[in-house]
């Protein structure tokens, strides 16, 4: 049972990395372990602490449930990135630029924003 379960955990998380567009190393990166232990995670070799699958499924926008196996994507409402598909081609530079913002203080932030919506066409 527990490989199946493992198997299910990686089977979920290839899938939600996938459709976010991201590489095994930057989901690792994500959850705090090496890219190496993740890898075998999504291969279904290893399981998961209760704390890291927490943070696996938080990196990847993955319900708990769909993680565990226990539902499927579109049993509890389609998966988050799906909101973003018309842009997926932009994928590189959204995180580059959400990298840039998580260094930025309080202040920092609601500036960009002001300067995000001055030069935005208006709808």
């Amino acid at each position: 049972m527990e490989s199946r379960l493992a198997e299910s955990v990686g089977e979920a998380a290839r899938g939600a990395r996938l459709l976010a567009g991201l590489t095994q190393a930057e989901v690792a990166g994500r959850v705090g372990i090496a890219a190496e232990v993740y890898g075998r995670m999504e291969r279904g070799k290893m399981m998961p602490s209760v704390p890291t699958l927490f943070r696996l499924c938080l990196a990847l926008r993955l319900s708990a449930d769909v993680g565990l196996g226990l539902a499927t994507a579109a049993s509890v409402g389609a998966a988050l990135w799906e909101g973003d598909s018309g842009h997926r081609d932009q994928l590189p530079e959204m995180r580059k630029v959400l990298r840039t913002l998580r260094r930025m203080s309080r202040s920092q932030l609601n500036l960009m924003n002001q300067v995000a919506a001055a030069i935005l066409p208006e709808r």
